[in-house]
């Protein structure tokens, strides 16, 4: 039976123009392999769209809260339609920072000093000594991210506004940002990102020439094998499936270098600067049989 393949994007995050440039590159692709694949827009009236278009498994291209957190997910599950990435509990757990971080060092995984803190709280003087990173709870791509030096003028009230009530202090780990793609069962590899500003923020991330990307990433060999490792263990831990990328710091700045995990993206993108593509073009996987395997896994045990 020929497939008919609905193609998520948009959606309602802060993340909707980033998800629309992964859709549209996907459906590209779709296309151009002879899939008969169409877009949908996701709104409020997503449960009727899905019952009109009738599609027999929906690529998710959604980035960021209701396509990220298992919300969308949830629905799928109950239309009883086969989707990509993970499902309901590990998409929720990856996306809600403080519990993927309990489930890291639960299992045996370095992570970074924190806490949750109230955003009120703020405003009574640091939770920790400075150097600090603040981060929303439950947002990706650095949307919110907020890194406190020594000396910086920082006002919670103003510089964390929307943020919610709580948010998330992690100890700043100096060093290098490392990826990892995870495929399945297998670590594909490694970049390295250096980025021209402060960090790899939300524009550094989706703006061309704002960071600069190392593949493989240029590390000794045996910690090169370690940062696969973390990402695979750190994948199993949430429960992910499919396609996720792990973002980790590599803290070479002492004598004894070492990986701290930040996070896991179970819907990582697929935009022309997105680095799970980038790391599968360099083993040999092209943009379109990345596409066509995710489709294949989402389908694989349904």
């Amino acid at each position: 039976m020929t497939r008919r393949i609905a193609v998520l994007m948009g959606g309602l995050s802060a993340e909707r123009e980033v998800s629309l440039v992964t859709g549209r590159a996907v459906l590209e692709a779709l296309h151009a392999r002879g899939h008969d694949a169409f877009g949908i827009d996701v709104g409020a009236d997503l449960c009727e769209r899905l019952r009109k278009e009738a599609p027999t498994i929906c690529f998710n291209a959604l980035h960021g809260r209701w396509g990220e957190d298992g919300t969308v997910q949830g629905m799928l599950e109950i239309l009883r339609i086969p989707y990509t990435h993970s499902g309901v509990l590990a998409s929720a757990l990856g996306m809600h920072k403080p519990t993927a971080r309990r489930l890291f060092v639960e299992a045996g995984l370095p992570v970074a000093d924190g806490m949750v803190v109230r955003r009120d709280k703020l405003t009574s003087g640091d939770p920790m000594p400075r150097p600090y990173v603040v981060k929303p709870i439950n947002e990706g791509s650095s949307v919110g991210v907020r890194l406190v030096f020594q000396g910086d003028n920082f006002d919670p009230a103003a510089d964390l506004a929307g943020l919610g009530a709580e948010v998330l202090i992690e100890r700043y780990i100096p060093g290098r940002e490392v990826h990892v793609a995870v495929m399945g069962e297998r670590a594909l590899g490694a970049v390295e990102i250096r980025p021209k500003g402060r960090f790899y923020d939300y524009e550094a991330k989706y703006t061309e020439g704002r960071a600069d990307h190392l593949m493989p990433a240029p590390l000794p060999a045996e910690d090169y094998q370690e940062a696969l490792r973390l990402a695979l263990a750190a994948h199993r831990a949430l429960g992910c499936r499919g396609v996720s990328r792990t973002d980790l710091r590599y803290d070479d700045t002492g004598t004894r270098a070492r990986f701290y995990v930040l996070e896991v993206n179970t819907q990582p993108g697929m935009t022309p600067l997105s680095l799970v593509p980038e790391i599968a073009a360099y083993h040999g996987i092209s943009f379109g049989e990345l596409v066509e395997w995710m489709l294949e896994d989402a389908g694989c045990d349904r």
